[in-house]
């Protein structure tokens, strides 16, 4: 009975660490689903469509954009011309409206809904892998808050629109 009782527990002990040891060679987030044929992108800055005349959004959004490429290093970001990827983005509309709205038809909360068209091509097999577009948005209570709210959807959208591109698949 002692014998069954030690071998059980060397089996088991085994099948634990074979599982373990799958387990932690086989898990990746990044850069799974990319082709290999796609190693760099390029993100030209956006052009902005809105209408808003937002100062400096199209700016600040193209460098979270690139920053977000750069720390996930799925791709190395590089020049158009020398890249295998790009990403075409516009910033088609920014919109500041009452989020939550109180009694007596006060606006205690403002939200900023930010939408962006992107789309994604790959010059090497000149094909569009996606076009779609983008919303996220930001709420802010006081209006010195309105720029914080703004990057705070621009922060939004640039994380759907990596995922997107290297996962998405």
């Amino acid at each position: 009975m002692k014998k069954l009782f030690i071998g059980l527990t060397l089996i088991l002990s085994i099948n634990v660490g074979l599982v373990n040891f799958v387990g932690c060679c086989s898990y990746s987030f990044t850069g799974a689903s990319v082709p290999e044929h796609l190693k760099t992108i390029s993100i030209p800055i956006a052009d902005d469509r809105s209408g808003s005349g937002e100062p400096g959004l199209r700016e600040s959004f193209t460098n979270t954009l690139v920053q977000k490429f750069i720390d996930d290093n799925t791709f190395q970001v590089a020049e158009k011309l020398k890249s295998d990827a790009v990403l075409e983005c516009a910033i088609t509309s920014l919109k500041d409206a009452p989020a939550i709205v109180t009694a007596g038809e006060n606006v205690s909360s403002r939200r900023i809904t930010i939408s962006i068209q992107v789309i994604y091509r790959d010059l090497v097999k000149r094909t569009v892998i996606y076009e779609k577009t983008f919303s996220n948005y930001g709420d802010y209570i006081l209006i010195t808050d309105r720029a914080q709210a703004i990057q705070t959807a621009v922060d939004k959208i640039t994380e759907d629109i990596l995922l997107d591109t290297v996962s998405g698949w």
